[in-house]
């Protein structure tokens, strides 16, 4: 069976940027699996769901297709016949995505479709729940943590760098916080640390740094 690297952690903590930079050090496709529940939250608020109904959101879940593809090094995501880009990073999807990837139906269903992306070959995946929900049965576990004051200044950052910033750095940490409480209290899935994950603060690390942990403590020999 292929393998699977899992990294978990809040947002800004850099699970994607190492994420992309293991994949492409390791020949593991990389996979985001918090797009996947913003593509779910952008057809949501397309459609003009309320995305604080639970039951309006649940009937939504199983009506979402997307298509996924392996290309440059990650799995694309076919939404509507195109890849949605960074529709699915504005403030309208980041203040809706919480309310909407903790509806059990929703998770059900994005769980479904990652542990589909296996049969694509070797992938190293992150999100909130892939070690401890997703992917229990990897050896290769990672949390990744930073203080709340580098993740929004890092989210802020990557924002401007796209032309889609509408908040400051104080309303995105405002912002992210609120989301740590949702996602650490919600019932299906919380975001915590998966048993026997290796735990990385990236508070004061380089991303060399940090890339350097967690490829020293990936599983040596055969592993699945």
């Amino acid at each position: 069976m292929n393998r699977v690297i899992a990294i978990d952690g809040p947002s800004g903590s850099g699970k994607s940027t190492i994420a992309r930079l293991l994949g492409q050090k390791l020949g593991f496709l990389h996979v985001d699996s918090g797009a996947l529940y913003r593509i779910m939250t952008l057809a949501a608020l397309k459609g003009g769901i309320d995305c604080n109904d639970e039951k309006a959101v649940a009937a939504l879940a199983d009506e979402v297709k997307v298509e996924f593809v392996p290309k440059d090094g990650k799995v694309a995501y076919l939404f509507e016949g195109e890849e949605p880009g960074d529709a699915i990073r504005t403030p309208e999807v980041n203040a809706a995505v919480s309310p909407v990837s903790k509806v059990p139906e929703v998770r059900a269903v994005v769980t479904g479709w990652l542990r589909s992306m296996r049969e694509l070959g070797d992938i190293v995946v992150e999100g909130r729940d892939i070690g401890s929900v997703v992917f229990p049965d990897t050896p290769a576990r990672f949390y990744l943590d930073a203080s709340p004051e580098a993740r929004a200044r890092r989210r802020h950052l990557e924002e401007v760098g796209k032309g889609i910033a509408k908040q400051t750095e104080e309303e995105v940490k405002a912002s992210l916080l609120g989301r740590d409480k949702i996602d650490s209290s919600r019932k299906t899935a919380p975001l915590k640390i998966a048993d026997g994950a290796v735990v990385i603060d990236s508070t004061e690390l380089t991303i060399d740094e940090v890339l350097a942990t967690v490829l020293a403590h990936l599983p040596t020999g055969e592993w699945e």
